[in-house]
């Protein structure tokens, strides 16, 4: 098995691309624990995504992601599913930079609306971000951020097409 030399392995991508399912089987198979940043700032919270959107907005929501980033690099070891936004802050990507070998999940706007409008927990934790159709919401975001996104990653995985394991081959390969 491959080990890579840099203290963590870091999932970023558009919500929707298997970051949180694919952070579970690499830890499991690299035998490091999978965090997801999302769940870790609910837990500090105490609240929803959307909860937290609706009382303190992006903007309050983005300073606890920041939070959650700062914490969660000083670790070692870790699998870190991240927030899709996480690359809006300067100071976040400096840390993934610095702190994780980063790995960028990609697939089509068309196959992300699709997993979102398949998962459960979608409204309650993933609020809309433009008030626009999901579709046009996704590209409309997800072209804003590809510049960051490129920005970030040491490697990129389409994840369209293939299943969580074969996401996790792929990104097991491409380990240094």
């Amino acid at each position: 098995m491959k080990r890579h030399t840099a203290r963590n392995l870091a999932l970023i991508g558009y919500r929707g691309t298997g970051k949180s399912h694919v952070a579970r089987l690499l830890a499991a198979r690299l035998e490091w624990q999978a965090i997801d940043a999302d769940d870790w700032v609910e837990t500090q919270a105490g609240k929803s995504i959307a909860e937290i959107f609706q009382a303190s907005g992006e903007a309050g929501f983005r300073d606890l992601e920041t939070a959650a980033v700062r914490e969660l690099t000083t670790g070692e070891q870790q699998i870190l599913a991240m927030g899709g936004g996480v690359i809006l802050r300067e100071e976040n990507r400096q840390l993934l930079n610095q702190h994780c070998f980063t790995v960028w999940l990609t697939a089509s706007p068309a196959i992300i609306a699709k997993r979102l409008g398949q998962d459960p927990s979608t409204q309650a934790r993933r609020p809309s971000l433009t008030g626009k159709s999901p579709l046009e919401e996704i590209e409309e975001v997800l072209n804003a951020r590809l510049p960051l996104y490129k920005q970030c990653a040491n490697v990129t995985i389409d994840t369209e097409g293939k299943s969580p394991e074969a996401v996790a081959d792929a990104i097991m390969a491409q380990l240094p």
